[in-house]
This record gives C-alpha cells, structure tokens and sequence, in this order.
C-alpha cells in the first residue's frame, strides 16, 4: 500500500503482527482499533491508551527515538508522521523495515489517514466507522467560531502560533473561524509586536499543549503591544491530534 507521501511500503506481514508507532495521534488510533496485541513499541510522548505507557516498549521521543531499539523489537510495520518525527531517523529506519509515514494537513487527510491504517491492519470497518463519525460531527457541530478572527497559540518565549497549512488552521477553518496567523510567513509563525498589533484578531485560543498555558499567560502579550478581546484556554488535542481524539470536539 501507499503511504501519504505516495511511497509504496507493504508489511512484512499482512496484517502487520508487531507494530511501533511512533506518533501518539496515532498510537491512540490503533489503540482504538484493539491492536493492543500488536503493538509492542510506543514513545514516551504516547499518553493513550494510559495502560500501555507501561505495558509496552518506549523507544524514546518522536524526535530522538532510538532505531537500534526499534530494531530489536522486530516489529514488521512502523507508523511515523511526516512533521512530527525526525527525518534522517526515519530514513534509517526505513531501509531496514517498512516505514509507513503519514502526512496529515486537513480533516480529509486525517481521515484518509486513518482508513489506509485500518486498511493494513486489518480493521477497516471499524476505522471507516470513525471517519465516518468525525465527518458526520463536524457537519452536525456547524461553525461555532463563524465570524471570529483567531489566534492559536502554541508556545511562548518567543510566542508562537499556528499558521498556514497545518493540521490546527484546517481545524479551525472548519469551525468557521479566520486564522489570523494565516498570512504570515512560516508554518507556525512567531509575529513581532506591530504583527500581532495589526493581525485584528479577536479572540485568542491559548492550549494546553505543547506549551501549558495558563490565563495568566494572556497578560504579557499585552506588555509587548497586543491586548486580546477574549481568551480561551483550550484542549490542546482536540485540535491537533488527528485521530479518534477529534471525537471530543462534539462532546462525545
């Protein structure tokens, strides 16, 4: 089968029998599809399910991981992201065992993403099932941010935010929202104080991760030159986990 980066890449197995993930999007995905046999290596960063953080191998971060380790878990298919995992690892990694690598921008390529999982190991019903309701919830959830110019915060010192032609600005735009950050330069943009003077944004989404913010963050935007609307803080997963995590967007 094809991965998202149009390479073909076919388990040693089929159905792959020994999986790593090496995405936590994506290990949660195929804790969703009861793969809990198949997978034996996970990231440290991989949270969910919270019972295989200690029920399976950790071979280190979505950057730093280890492809000696990897190895010796002889796993016969590993799932990797295009953004989130290091890419001269990858390489490597790749030449040894098939690496499918995925390349999530949007809702559709998220979903697209899930039933081409489900497709190779075995579980494309029930993957089906779960695109189908994450369709199904956006269009019944509406476009509750319709009319409101946003700003996505993502990290401080220095501030950064989510940009144009990521998995966050896709979700916001199907909520209805205008991304503020969209027109400036770079994917996850860190705006000087005129930037962020002019973006005319009204509302300032402030998550929960990478960084942790807190309310109280809000308030040294102001110091350099951006006084905010109105301020959420908000589920960072929700809006940047492309998985069965969408789900809680609509409440379920």
């Amino acid at each position: 089968m094809f991965d998202q980066l149009g390479r073909w890449v076919a388990p040693l197995q089929s159905p792959p029998r020994r999986v790593v993930s090496l995405v936590p999007s994506q290990t949660e995905l195929l804790a969703y599809l009861g793969l809990d046999h198949e997978v034996v290596g996970i990231t440290r960063f991989c949270i969910h399910p919270p019972e295989w953080r200690h029920a399976k191998t950790r071979v280190g971060g979505t950057k730093d991981f280890s492809v000696e380790q990897i190895l010796s878990l002889r796993p016969d298919w590993v799932l990797a992201n295009m953004e989130e995992n290091d890419r001269e690892r990858i390489e490597r990694l790749a030449g040894q065992v098939p690496v499918w690598v995925s390349d999530v921008r949007c809702i559709d390529s998220a979903c697209n993403m899930m039933e081409a999982v489900g497709m190779a190991t075995g579980r494309y019903v029930r993957a089906q099932e779960l695109t189908n309701q994450i369709q199904t919830g956006f269009q019944a959830l509406g476009q509750p941010l319709a009319g409101r110019r946003v700003l996505y915060a993502i990290w401080r010192k220095p501030w950064m935010f989510a940009g144009a032609d990521t998995f966050i600005d896709a979700v916001l735009r199907r909520l209805g929202a205008v991304n503020a950050a969209a027109c400036w330069a770079g994917r996850y943009p860190t705006p000087d104080s005129g930037q962020l003077a002019s973006s005319a944004a009204d509302l300032l989404l402030l998550s929960s991760e990478p960084y942790p913010f807190r309310m109280r963050h809000a308030h040294e935007l102001a110091a350099i030159g951006w006084c905010p609307p109105e301020v959420r803080l908000v589920d960072g997963a929700h809006y940047s986990w492309y998985g069965p995590r969408l789900v809680r967007l609509f409440g379920k």
